[in-house]
C-alpha cells in the first residue's frame, strides 16, 4: 500500500479496513489477521498496527477475544453507521474540495446526473 505523506499512516490503514467492510471483501464475524501478519502486509511497524486495532475496537468495529483473535462486530447497526458515516464523510469532502475551485453545489449536481446518465466518461 502506498502512503500519502499528509495523512498518518494509522488513518490510511483504517480506511482500507474501512473500505474492505463496506465492500464486503471483510465480512461481519470474520477474524482479522493479527496485528504482525497485519503489519508485514502494509510494512508498517507493529505499533501502528496496534494502533489500528485499538481505534477500531473503540469505534465498536472490532471486538477481540483473548486467546483468539481480533473479529470484526456482526453488529448490522453498527456497520450501516459506520457504512452512514463513511458517504457523509466523503460527500462532504467532496463538496468542500468543489467549492474550493469556485463550482456552485448546482453544478456539482448537473454533472453527476450527467454522468449517472451515461453523458460524461
Amino acid at each position: 500500500m502506498d502512503f500519502l505523506p499528509d495523512k498518518p499512516i494509522y488513518q490510511q490503514i483504517m480506511e482500507k479496513i474501512f473500505g474492505d467492510l463496506l465492500k464486503g471483501s471483510v465480512k461481519p464475524g470474520d477474524r482479522l489477521p493479527s496485528v504482525r501478519e497485519y503489519a508485514l502486509e502494509f510494512g508498517v511497524n507493529a505499533n501502528t498496527m496496534q494502533r489500528v486495532y485499538k481505534e477500531l475496537e473503540l469505534m465498536h468495529l472490532t471486538e477481540t477475544k483473548r486467546g483468539q483473535g481480533t473479529f470484526v462486530t456482526d453488529d448490522m447497526q453498527r456497520l450501516e453507521e459506520l457504512r452512514e458515516e463513511m458517504m457523509q464523510s466523503l460527500v462532504t469532502n467532496f463538496i468542500h474540495q468543489m467549492e474550493s475551485f469556485g463550482f456552485t453545489e448546482q453544478e456539482v449536481i448537473v454533472q453527476i446526473s450527467k454522468r449517472n446518465r451515461g453523458e460524461l466518461d
